[in-house]
């Protein structure tokens, strides 16, 4: 049995300069765990993969193509490959989210 703690993973280094860990990383699927503080958010961007958010703590803004709404802890988001997608945390509390591609990319996404 493999066991994760995402705290004892190290920060990747990304272009959105924010907490990224990497949780899983096989063929079929790629996990992340996201810590954004307050005020912090990701840029926009396209994935070649479908995506799903998945609120672990925190109100977090999810922006998907042309929707933006705040969702609620203990809430999916799913974005289709190749919509744009950002992540906000325009609240005064830390939040954290859960997000897994599917499969795992096999290029980078596209920053906007």
């Amino acid at each position: 049995m493999n066991i994760v703690d995402w705290k004892l993973q190290e920060i990747r280094q990304t272009p959105h300069k924010v907490d990224v860990r990497q949780l899983y990383d096989k063929t079929d699927a790629q996990a992340m765990h996201i810590v954004l503080q307050p005020g912090e958010q990701l840029k926009p961007h396209i994935t070649p993969v479908d995506v799903f958010f998945f609120i672990l703590e925190g109100t977090p803004s999810v922006q998907i193509g042309e929707e933006k709404q705040q969702v609620a802890e203990n809430s999916l988001v799913e974005s289709p490959k190749d919509i744009v997608h950002c992540l906000f945390n325009h609240s005064d509390k830390q939040a954290r989210i859960l997000v897994v591609k599917t499969p795992k990319p096999t290029s980078k996404a596209r920053i906007l």
